[in-house]
């Protein structure tokens, strides 16, 4: 299982996913995520790549209506692909990819990046933890008892 610092890099890495799909910067950050993914093996970097234009075809394809409804689902698949990976990894490899997962959401799905969008990472979450995509979001949030 992985920890919550951990699973936030996680999202973090699924929110750019569908941040990044259909915009300018998609060649470039599917090539590196696929990349990430492969981690030198050729066929598995393929089969990322491949998922990743199913992404972009998904998203591409959905009306107004539907379309942040398949943001959350494919943001949901990569966070689970990235969960995946780290998950795989032994502790030493884990840290670089959680580096470069780092990097890669900073620079694309991350509030600086042309792309939009932020991604909280290496909070500490006591509880359920959501996680929202697209624009013109509203969340309130209470702290405290109810009563």
């Amino acid at each position: 299982m992985l920890t919550e610092a951990l699973t936030a890099v996680a999202a973090g890495g699924g929110m750019a996913v569908v941040q990044a799909a259909g915009t300018d910067v998609w060649a470039w950050f599917r090539t590196r995520g696929a990349r990430l993914i492969g981690r030198g093996d050729t066929e598995r970097e393929g089969e990322a790549l491949d998922l990743l234009d199913r992404t972009a075809a998904a998203l591409a394809d959905a009306d107004d209506s539907e379309r942040e409804n398949v943001r959350a689902r494919h943001a949901s698949l990569w966070q689970g692909e990235f969960a995946s990976l780290l998950q795989s990894l032994g502790d030493e490899e884990r840290e670089r990819v959680v580096a470069e997962l780092r990097a890669l959401t900073r620079e694309f799905g991350g509030q600086d990046s042309s792309v939009g969008g932020g991604v909280l990472s290496g909070g500490t979450f006591n509880g359920p933890v959501n996680v929202q995509t697209g624009d013109h979001n509203h969340q309130q949030v209470h702290f405290g008892s109810a009563g």
